[in-house]
């Protein structure tokens, strides 16, 4: 694997852990509107979708990006996880655990050196094992899972004279996705219709991060941050790509989403964190009275 400097904010930032309490304990309005806000104020919001994982149902949709395909980022790293179990490469959400090596990506420095498991590797972004499992697994097969998965133009061929498809092909390079087809995808992981083997399904599951919303729901999800391609080919460097990919449960019930933003200029920090933690704080007003108690 080729070590090179990319355009590419990672996932793992601090987490602020808004207060998510019970109902009885609910966050003060004033808080909630404060916190949106100040995020807010960082990025634009190109879309926001919120469907039900059953059914074809869209409960929400704003922004007008909501079709546009750009770079992925980590999020790829969902549909690259359903591909490294159905192929046994990943064996369950602890296993393989590979040590870092030098020569591997290191952005994120000691954080990035650590001996990496599926959890570890969703939770921190770890680019290194995603290409582990990329080169385990080759361009075409790769290529393959992710057209029959509909993972947007399913192009891992890379940067144009490159040869780093398998290193490289989903941060600001030859794959693209739009949040209409990440929604698509998470809706079919959901409902266990992707055609991989069927003990796949809860060992993503239980790989993907989760956190609680303060209406009872639990989310699970993936962030991914990085520039945009031009139309010319050239990089944005300066407005820097945002995603929180995923799904909620509570009970029986269950949506997919998709938010995707864009820094109005380069913040300190990962735009996909600030694109999670919005939709954390304002999931419960997102979903309103669509997706009611029974």
């Amino acid at each position: 694997m080729i070590k090179v400097q990319v355009s590419f904010l990672s996932n793992f930032s601090f987490i602020a852990q808004t207060a998510f309490v019970s109902r009885r304990f609910s966050i003060n309005t004033l808080l909630l509107a404060t916190l949106t806000f100040a995020i807010q104020a960082e990025g634009k919001v190109l879309c926001t979708i919120i469907a039900k994982a059953s059914g074809d149902e869209v409960l929400l949709q704003q922004g007008d990006g909501c079709s546009a395909r750009v770079t992925p980022a980590s999020t790829t790293k969902i549909p690259l996880a359903v591909m490294g179990f159905d192929s046994g490469f990943l064996e369950d959400p602890h296993t393989p655990t590979l040590p870092f090596k030098k020569g591997y990506v290191d952005w994120l420095g000691d954080i990035w050196k650590q001996p990496t498991d599926p959890t570890r590797w969703l939770k921190y972004s770890v680019v290194w094992y995603s290409q582990l499992v990329t080169h385990k697994l080759g361009q075409q097969r790769v290529e393959k899972y992710a057209s029959d998965f509909g993972f947007g133009n399913a192009d891992f061929s890379g940067n144009p004279g490159k040869n780093d498809g398998l290193d490289f092909a989903w941060i600001s390079s030859s794959l693209e996705v739009s949040a209409q087809e990440q929604v698509a995808f998470i809706r079919r992981l959901i409902n266990r219709e992707l055609p991989v083997a069927a003990d796949t399904f809860d060992k993503v599951y239980q790989s993907v991060e989760t956190w609680p919303a303060n209406n009872g729901w639990t989310i699970h999800g993936k962030t991914g941050a990085a520039s945009p391609r031009m139309s010319d080919g050239s990089i944005d460097r300066e407005k820097p790509l945002g995603w929180f990919v995923g799904w909620a449960n509570k009970g029986g019930r269950s949506v997919v989403f998709a938010k995707l933003i864009q820094d109005e200029k380069k913040q300190i920090g990962s735009t996909g964190g600030r694109a999670r933690d919005e939709f954390l704080v304002e999931f419960s007003e997102l979903l309103g009275n669509s997706f009611r108690e029974p």
